[in-house]
């Protein structure tokens, strides 16, 4: 049995964050996790999640909390803006991208907001990036401000402007990696306008 705490506890300290489905896969017992808890050797970060107790977590540690729960998401809009550090807004939800017909992932903390995407608009611009040792998929920063023009109604023509001028500003794309982007997202003619003013 302390093999198998030695185990688990290995196993969260390579992932960060662990689910009982990581145990299934090595044929570890569940059970086990409720006695390290108890022990004080794990903690439960969220439902169904746990973690080393002296863990560092980032300052996109929710982000990874999402990403260890639901894998298949994307971080995208006010949430990818926030990773990429290019919005003074700071979202109370995370934004995730999932595929048009799948099922809607719930979580009781952090609230999520879903956005519904297809064909190369879910696929295009997604990167994988590493938070507290979780594998997080999130829009490069030309897909995000494509996005966020797209969603505009949603966000705010504002938030696409400010997102647009402050990635510009720091070299963030390229004006090709934009317009492949706007294409994309199908809105080129609705961003033409302001990125001709960026040149």
């Amino acid at each position: 049995m302390e093999n198998h705490c030695q185990t688990i506890i290995n196993l969260a300290r390579t992932h960060g964050i662990i689910r009982p489905r990581d145990l299934n896969i090595l044929g570890l017992p569940r059970v086990t996790l409720s006695r390290l808890v108890r022990r004080g050797e794990l903690v439960l970060v969220g439902r169904g999640l746990y973690a080393i107790p002296d863990r560092t977590v980032s300052e996109h540690g929710t982000l990874a909390e999402v990403a260890r729960r639901h894998p298949q998401g994307i971080v995208c809009l006010l949430s990818a803006l926030q990773f990429h550090d290019l919005t003074t807004h700071t979202p109370f939800e995370v934004w995730l991208a999932i595929p048009n017909k799948a099922r809607a992932p719930r979580m009781a903390y952090p609230p999520l907001r879903i956005v519904r995407f297809s064909g190369d608009a879910l696929t295009e611009g997604v990167q994988e990036h590493l938070v507290d040792c979780v594998p997080v998929r999130v829009t490069s920063v030309a897909k995000t401000v494509a996005d966020c023009f797209k969603y505009r109604n949603k966000i705010g023509l504002d938030v696409a402007l400010e997102a647009l001028q402050a990635s510009w500003k720091v070299k963030r794309f390229t004006m090709d990696e934009l317009w492949h982007a706007a294409a994309v997202c199908r809105v080129a003619n609705v961003m033409r306008p302001y990125m001709e003013s960026l040149t």
